[in-house]
């Protein structure tokens, strides 16, 4: 895959980037590209003779684009992280099978990683994390619809397993999706999940001033084009 990084937003402490679906946030792959090795490539560009440092702070699965944020320098990576496993602000959309009777709900379920099946499966209190997220239904076209999802905690897989464990998963989700979703996805030519990072909001590490970065109308996907 032939991939560049379009950047959001760029100062001397944070790179701000759209994530393309397909690409992976960091991998092991020999000639594959991941969007931190893209963002090393262009800061080598930018800052010549200068070894460039690219710190991870958080991750969106490979199928899923969005916006996805670097720290430029280890004290930024340091603020980063802990804000995106507290207090970042992280609103997502998707579009999911069917039409859900309840318009608007906060989903919490305990969630584990199962090893073998690369999946995040419905766990107890006592053996899984714990995993909040709302969702707010805006748009209706059976058979799907389209939700806007506030993350309330950063769980592995966590919006796809959550929103399939409740029957409506999301269009394209070849990992979680239902046999009649599936069957619609591939007539409807999705090839990734419907789900996309479209709003990340955090304080800026170095002035501590509250930063917010939203996909324009045209940046993103046709599924969820307003």
């Amino acid at each position: 895959m032939n991939a560049s990084l379009q950047i959001v937003w760029e100062d001397n402490h944070i790179l701000v980037c759209h994530k393309p679906a397909g690409i992976a946030v960091q991998t092991a792959k020999l000639g594959e590209p991941d969007m931190e090795s893209l963002a090393k490539k262009y800061l080598a560009k930018t800052t010549p003779g200068k070894e460039p440092y690219v710190g991870v702070v958080h991750r969106l699965d490979q199928p899923v684009e969005g916006v996805l944020v670097f720290g430029k320098e280890k004290t930024a990576t340091a603020s980063l992280s802990k804000q995106l496993q507290q207090t970042a602000h992280k609103q997502y959309y998707a579009k999911v099978w069917g039409v859900l009777e309840e318009k608007e709900k906060t989903l919490v379920h305990f969630l584990e990683k199962d090893g073998k099946t690369h999946q995040a499966i419905l766990s107890t209190p006592e053996k899984g994390k714990k995993a909040e997220l709302t969702y707010r239904v805006i748009e209706e076209a059976n058979p799907t619809s389209l939700l806007e999802i506030t993350l309330h905690t950063g769980r592995f897989h966590q919006i796809r397993a959550q929103l399939s464990a409740i029957g409506h998963s999301i269009v394209g989700d070849w990992k979680y999706g239902s046999k009649e979703c599936l069957e619609w996805s591939k007539e409807n030519h999705f090839r990734y999940p419907a789900l996309c990072a479209y709003q990340l909001q955090f304080r800026h590490p170095k002035t501590n001033k509250e930063m917010c970065f939203i996909l324009k109308n045209e940046d993103l996907p046709k599924w969820c084009q307003q």
